[in-house]
């Protein structure tokens, strides 16, 4: 109970602390409409936006200026099924950030997917942070499903794979055995149809790892030890589309990868600075749209309300 009663006043008082920011800051600039979201093609026949590392914090009201521009263009979006979230909700996992999160973007009329981030989990003992993580995708999907931080599901008849660490590490993912078995077991069962597999953390040596980490160690800025062993698994099937985040960089060279015969692509950060791309703008995301035999990412930026039809992606399905 007063536990409770002290995220609320925690959260009452960053409300009051942002409205003073956002005043002597100039208050939130809109997106622009001229430009809204909503299918390219009416004959997709699924539509969600993919965002990554929103990292909302209770102290960094900054972030929380471009969650706020980007929350309100996807709620004037039109077409959308569902929205997928690739990790790093909340800067330190409280219950207060992840409820600042459902204010802006709680309520659409979507399906919500997300992986957790190493920012949701660590720091804290595993079973708390990943009830809190659990408690918040079914507070915004507005039932009880989620139970366990990997776990499948369809979304008009496209699969979504979401993986999760099995336990608390600072920057990688922990994936165990069991996990990469049942990876490898509901890829088996798609028989080669598009599948949407959702981790936080790239895997080691793509998208620019580790040079865009700084650092010379191979695994630096990647899912961690199992690295290999995900690859591997992900590289026997026929149209699997890996989506990751972490890394915040802007859209560019490193955002799309072909790996061993699928597809990984890396999202940028929605509300932290993004570098090492052509575009490193904040509130970056993209609408992905799927068709009969390929599927689009299409490169936003949500803050301005723009296209950025440069950086779109276009993977052919087999």
């Amino acid at each position: 109970m007063l536990s409770t009663l002290l995220s609320k006043a925690v959260y009452r008082l960053f409300a009051l602390i942002f409205s003073l920011y956002c005043s002597f800051a100039g208050g939130v600039t809109p997106p622009s409409q001229e430009a809204p979201v909503k299918p390219s093609d009416n004959s997709a026949k699924l539509v969600f936006a993919a965002i990554a590392d929103p990292q909302i914090s209770n102290y960094m009201p900054d972030r929380m200026v471009y969650f706020k521009g980007a929350s309100e263009d996807l709620r004037a979006a039109q077409g959308l099924d569902a929205m997928l979230i690739a990790g790093d909700v909340a800067e330190n996992g409280m219950p207060e950030e992840y409820q600042m999160f459902c204010d802006e973007l709680g309520s659409l009329p979507l399906r919500y997917i997300g992986c957790v981030g190493n920012h949701d989990i660590r720091l804290k003992p595993y079973a708390v942070s990943s009830a809190r993580f659990n408690k918040f995708m079914n507070t915004l999907n507005g039932d009880e499903d989620a139970d366990c931080l990997h776990h499948s599901e369809f979304i008009q008849g496209v699969k979504f794979i979401v993986m999760g660490s099995d336990r608390t590490e600072f920057e990688e993912s922990y994936i165990g055995k069991e996990q990469l078995e049942w990876l490898d077991s509901e890829l088996a069962s798609q028989n080669g149809e598009l599948t949407f597999v959702l981790i936080h953390q790239p895997l080691k040596l793509t998208h620019g790892l580790p040079q865009v980490w700084n650092s010379p160690i191979d695994s630096a800025g990647s899912v961690g030890a199992q690295s290999d062993e995900i690859r591997a698994i992900l590289g026997k099937y026929n149209n699997v589309i890996l989506i990751t985040g972490h890394e915040h960089t802007g859209f560019g060279q490193y955002t799309y990868e072909k790996i061993d015969g699928f597809d990984s692509v890396n999202l940028p950060s929605l509300c932290c600075n993004n570098a090492d791309g052509e575009y490193n703008e904040h509130g970056l995301g993209c609408i992905v749209e799927v068709y009969e035999n390929s599927v689009i990412f299409r490169a936003r930026d949500m803050c301005k309300g723009i296209w950025l039809p440069e950086y779109d992606i276009e993977i052919t399905l087999d």
